[in-house]
């Protein structure tokens, strides 16, 4: 009975030696776990460091890039867009044998046409004359709106002439410019429309045979007219009380 009692007294002296030895290392397993696990949390927000650093300067280089632009560089790139659009329209068109013009109407709706036509009488309002400076200003601007730069034609007068063709108060430059016979020829025609246009608004008018002549010269009749617009609706009554000649 002794020794089987020191025999079992042996094997559980094993047992918590063996627990002993068996603790250490799974302790320095966790740790080493929990290490690896730290590491690689580490690695990824260095990772992430690194690529929000290198947004952060894209984007100080984009607003850098945008702040050195014009103020109005954002509207000129999309009207640039759209001319780009309406010029691949316009060869389309060409290629098909369709009027552009009338495509392009069909796609426009009313209210677009409306929204628009209003636009433009806002901007540009027919104030009719006022002076003669107002209506020179107003076809300069027409005419200038008119413009259409031919930039090859430029970049070759910017060959031929080299430095002349920035002149300065010393240069000789001046005078010695030949215009192109298609630079004639616009200018020819431009001019023929507006002596056309200047005859349609300086016409005759026709002259009524059966209105009453209450004028004795072309300047009173003028002066008449201008009368009975402004005071014509207050002085009918009197007008024609002397006519039927009882007016008091």
């Amino acid at each position: 009975m002794a020794e089987e009692g020191k025999s079992s007294v042996g094997c559980g002296g094993d047992n918590n030696s063996s627990e002993e030895e068996s603790s250490p290392v799974t302790k320095e397993g966790s740790t080493a776990l929990k290490r690896e696990d730290r590491l690689r949390k580490f690695r990824e927000l260095h990772l992430k460091r690194n690529e929000a650093r290198k947004q952060n300067h894209q984007e100080v280089v984009e607003e850098d890039k945008r702040q050195k632009l014009p103020s109005n560089w954002e509207a000129r790139k999309s009207r640039l867009e759209w001319e780009l659009k309406e010029e691949e329209k316009k060869q389309e068109c060409a290629a098909k044998g369709v009027d552009y013009k009338r495509a392009k109407l069909l796609e426009i709706s009313a209210e677009d046409a409306d929204r628009w036509e209003r636009k433009k009488k806002r901007k540009n309002p027919d104030n009719g004359f006022s002076d003669y400076a107002a209506a020179h200003l107003r076809q300069y601007q027409r005419l200038t709106r008119q413009i259409k730069p031919d930039l090859e034609e430029y970049e070759r007068d910017k060959e031929k002439h080299g430095e002349d063709f920035y002149p300065t108060s010393d240069s000789l430059y001046h005078g010695t410019h030949v215009p192109s016979q298609q630079g004639i020829d616009r200018m020819v025609s431009d001019l023929e429309k507006q002596i056309e246009k200047r005859e349609k608004y300086s016409r005759r008018r026709a002259y009524n045979d059966d209105a009453d002549i209450d004028y004795i010269n072309e300047r009173n009749a003028k002066f008449n007219k201008k009368a009975e617009r402004f005071y014509g609706k207050y002085t009918a009554e009197i007008k024609q009380n002397l006519e039927r000649g009882t007016a008091v």
